[in-house]
C-alpha cells in the first residue's frame, strides 16, 4: 500500500503559515519548499505530496479523494459544506467574515441586495436574520459593490479592515470568526490512520505549545 500521504493547501498566507507549523511539528520540508511555483511538490524523505490549490478547490480536493488532507479555512468549509472530517483547528490565519457597507447607508426595503464571494454562507446569515435578500455571487473585489452601486451590502473576509478603509467602507456585523483547519478524506482516514493521526498529533503539540 503507498503510504505517501497528500495534502492539498492554498498559496498565500495560509501556505506560508501552514509551512511554519509543519517543520514545528518535526517535517522536513527542504528550503526551496517556500518559493517553489510547482503545483505537486513532492517530499520523499517525509512520504509527503503537496498539491497547491485554490482556496476554495482544497476541500474539493480532499472529498473527492485525490488528496488525503487539505488545510482549508474555516470560511471555505462553511460555504462549499463538502463531505470531509474536520480534524484540528490551526488556529493560523485568523480573519472573520462580515457584513459592510457604505457608511449610514440604508439597506433597500424590498430585497436588499448583498454582493459575496460566500453566496451560500450570506443567505444563511441574513435568513437566520429574518431578512429576505438578493444574493450576487462576484469571485473578487467584493468592495466594489456598494461603490458602483450594485449592492447595498457585501459579505467577505475581513482580516485587519484596512482594505474596507480604503475602499470608504465601514464594518456592520460581524458574522463568523474564521481559522484555518486540517480536514480529511473519510476513506483515507480509515486507510492511513496510524499516518494521519499521527500527523495530528504533532501538529496539535505545536498548536497546544504555542497557546492557540
Amino acid at each position: 500500500m503507498d503510504n505517501t500521504l497528500t495534502i492539498a493547501m492554498p498559496k498565500g498566507r495560509i501556505f506560508e503559515e501552514a509551512v511554519e507549523l509543519l517543520r514545528k511539528a518535526g517535517y522536513n520540508l527542504p528550503p526551496e519548499f517556500d518559493d517553489s511555483r510547482r503545483l505537486i511538490i513532492d517530499v520523499d524523505a517525509e512520504e509527503i505530496s503537496f498539491i497547491l490549490a485554490k482556496p476554495m478547490d482544497v476541500a474539493t480536493y480532499v472529498e473527492h479523494g485525490v488528496a488525503d488532507i487539505g488545510i482549508a479555512g474555516k470560511d471555505v468549509l462553511l460555504e462549499e459544506e463538502r463531505d470531509v472530517y474536520e480534524l484540528l483547528d490551526l488556529h493560523i490565519s485568523a480573519c472573520y467574515l462580515a457584513v459592510a457597507g457604505l457608511p449610514n447607508a440604508k439597506m433597500n426595503d424590498v430585497a436588499p441586495k448583498i454582493a459575496t464571494k460566500y453566496p451560500n454562507v450570506a443567505a444563511a446569515y441574513f435568513r437566520e436574520q429574518g431578512e429576505q435578500v438578493e444574493i450576487i455571487k462576484l469571485n473578487g473585489s467584493i468592495e466594489l459593490a456598494p461603490l458602483i452601486g450594485l449592492a447595498d451590502r457585501i459579505v467577505d473576509i475581513v482580516s485587519t479592515g484596512r482594505t474596507l478603509v480604503e475602499n470608504g467602507l465601514v464594518e456592520y456585523e460581524r458574522i463568523k470568526d474564521v481559522t484555518s483547519r486540517l480536514i480529511v478524506n473519510p476513506v483515507s482516514y480509515r486507510i492511513k490512520d496510524k499516518r494521519i493521526n499521527e500527523l495530528v498529533s504533532r501538529l496539535s503539540g505545536v498548536v497546544s505549545s504555542e497557546g492557540k
